[in-house]
């Protein structure tokens, strides 16, 4: 195995995402193929968080903690010195947040991603990678108008830098588990004998676990400057994931969506190429196959 020691750096790596790639550059990923990372920064707003984070990884001296946001360019441009490697996870991402509070939506997710390229561009950094969502196709909330105002970023800063750094995206739907997603939730919710809250039983969603989302952040880390790496995935309809959580539940709508919320997604939009690519029309999981995968959760 060997060992690489330039390092990187995760803004919101205090997050679902954040901590499972974390693991991955500690751990040295691909049956330890992937070398391990001697110096991983973590970069997020929330010493709290990052102190219960501390805590899990068992205070891991590889580990650099950096308490910043990404609204201060200053502070990132510190956090980026000697990092080879940049993941752009932080942002604000719950649908009815940014609904209410666009302003604060577009402070972080718009003005915050660029203050990550320019960081990246002035710290000599040599690769830079945004992490972006579903929702930025033909955005129907302020989440998606900000992500895809951010993707346009780093599409921008790709022909802005051609020498470096290099620019690069994913794009996927919701990772599967993620904090204040629908799993946890509702596990909670049966744990505590409350019968879980569905708006849409007949919405359907993209289904990808953390793992995936992470072998997808180091594949576009090899990728050409511009790329937006968009992944072929299977989809689920919401009532039968519920379904799969617990049979004995009735399942039953309110028929409502909430603010901002689409009844289907989208990984890929008609004008794009390859699209559309759109939650109803892909590979439908079964609920015995839903089932299978909560158990790795």
């Amino acid at each position: 195995m060997t060992t690489q020691k330039n390092g990187w750096l995760i803004t919101g790596g205090t997050g679902f995402l954040g901590q499972a790639l974390t693991r991955h550059l500690l751990q040295g990923g691909d049956g330890g193929r992937q070398p391990v990372m001697e110096r991983v920064c973590i970069y997020s707003r929330s010493e709290s968080a990052q102190a219960r984070m501390r805590e899990e990884f068992k205070d891991d001296g590889r580990l650099r903690w950096f308490v910043g946001d990404v609204r201060d360019v200053k502070r990132l441009r510190r956090a980026m010195e000697s990092v080879d490697t940049v993941v752009h996870a932080a942002a604000l991402k719950r649908v009815e947040v940014g609904e209410y509070n666009p302003t604060e939506m577009v402070q972080t997710n718009v003005l915050g991603t660029m203050n990550v390229t320019e960081a990246a561009i002035d710290a000599g950094v040599s690769c830079a990678i945004l992490v972006s969502s579903d929702k930025a196709v033909e955005p129907l909330n302020c989440y998606g108008a900000t992500k895809l105002v951010a993707e346009k970023l780093f599409a921008g800063a790709a022909v802005l830098a051609p020498f470096g750094p290099k620019f690069v995206a994913v794009r996927y739907g919701n990772v599967a588990g993620s904090t204040g997603s629908v799993i946890p939730t509702w596990r909670a919710d049966l744990a505590a004998g409350r019968t879980p809250i569905m708006r849409a039983a007949d919405a359907t969603r993209f289904w990808i676990t953390a793992a995936q989302a992470v072998a997808l952040i180091m594949q576009v880390q090899r990728s050409e400057t511009g790329t937006l790496l968009v992944p072929d995935l299977p989809a689920y309809r919401v009532g039968d994931l519920l379904c799969a959580m617990d049979s004995n539940t009735r399942i039953a709508g309110t028929g409502e969506l909430g603010r901002g919320e689409k009844l289907h997604e989208s990984l890929l939009a008609s004008s794009e190429p390859g699209g559309p690519q759109r939650s109803y029309d892909a590979r439908r999981m079964s609920i015995e196959e839903l089932r299978e995968e909560l158990t790795k959760l």
